[in-house]
């Protein structure tokens, strides 16, 4: 096993915030998303996994009206920061933000890094129509760069046109698809190119971006993207050279040796991250993986931990 186990995408969502703003999970998601104790400890602990970072399950509450957003944020990122306190050695977190109302996501950022030692923040998808290179969302770019800290993107369901489009008549085929079978991971790899595409990370040269789920298809990809969309876009640098310089990526939910020797060969063992996608996959699993993956000694070390210490801020520990 690697001398420690940092896990950065491991969900949370209190009760009272689902039955507001949702999503709804049956209850073999619900009890283990709800608890922020114990029980979560208990399977940390079982699995070898030394630190977790929190995040709010969405996108929910980026699609509440921007006022009740804003308050719902603060509170679950209050909630989220007191698991912190009360474990200091065991939880840090990612913001959730009320990206209806951009300028108040910035400073709710702002305030979660401040006041309570938030890692950064995660954002599922798009909201309200608005991609995160949209301009409107520039006060949320200027505060994640500003700050130092990264920005995790995502997947959410797409958007009611292209659910249409593309999934409906499937029954449960289609709701599959529409999601974690295949479709959020290609449109959260379309997101990252779109900040690509539209100049925001040459806008923001220090805007670091996180994406799970080994690499959300970009891995496979990212060659032929260069080699199609490089030539008609005017930004200063390659696609890929854009996304290698500013882009992470995660195990999240990702336990076969395929994706992940792709991910290698494309990204290099600097720039992949553990992580479980807790609880929508097991803890046990994914460090099962990340012990037997054939990959050497070093680069162990680095997926399981130093990358993050370093992409985080987190320190050797």
């Amino acid at each position: 096993m690697p001398n420690r186990v940092i896990a950065i995408e491991e969900h949370n969502l209190p009760r009272d915030i689902a039955a507001e703003a949702g999503p709804s999970f049956p209850p073999a998601y619900a009890d283990p998303l709800d608890d922020l104790g114990e029980g979560r400890l208990g399977v940390m602990d079982e699995a070898g996994i030394d630190l977790q970072v929190l995040s709010l399950v969405g996108p929910g509450v980026q699609a509440l009206a921007p006022a009740r957003s804003a308050e719902v944020s603060r509170d679950a990122n209050d909630r989220m920061a007191a698991a912190c306190a009360a474990h200091p050695e065991r939880f840090r977190a990612f913001a959730t933000l009320p990206m209806s109302d951009p300028p108040a996501a910035a400073e709710e950022l702002r305030r979660c890094v401040g006041d309570h030692g938030f890692l950064g923040a995660m954002v599922h998808g798009q909201t309200g129509g608005r991609w995160l290179d949209d301009p409107a969302n520039e006060p949320v770019l200027d505060a994640l760069e500003q700050l130092g800290v990264p920005v995790y993107l995502h997947p959410a369901p797409p958007p009611p046109e292209v659910l249409r489009a593309y999934y409906s008549g499937l029954g449960d085929a289609g709701a599959a698809l529409a999601t974690a079978a295949w479709g959020w991971h290609v449109e959260c790899g379309m997101h990252v190119l779109r900040l690509v595409a539209t100049g925001a990370f040459d806008r923001h040269p220090g805007l670091r971006v996180i994406v799970g789920h080994m690499g959300e298809n970009l891995p496979f990809s990212l060659a032929r993207a260069d080699e199609r969309l490089g030539p008609v876009i005017h930004t200063e640098r390659s696609v890929t050279e854009t996304v290698l310089a500013q882009v992470w990526i995660t195990t999240a939910g990702y336990t076969t040796v395929p994706p992940l020797l792709c991910a290698l060969q494309v990204f290099g063992a600097e720039r992949i991250l553990f992580s479980v996608d807790h609880p929508f996959s097991d803890s046990m699993v994914a460090t099962a993986f990340l012990r037997s993956a054939p990959i050497s000694p070093a680069d162990r070390e680095k997926v399981a931990w130093s990358n993050a210490t370093a992409v985080l801020g987190l320190g050797a520990g």
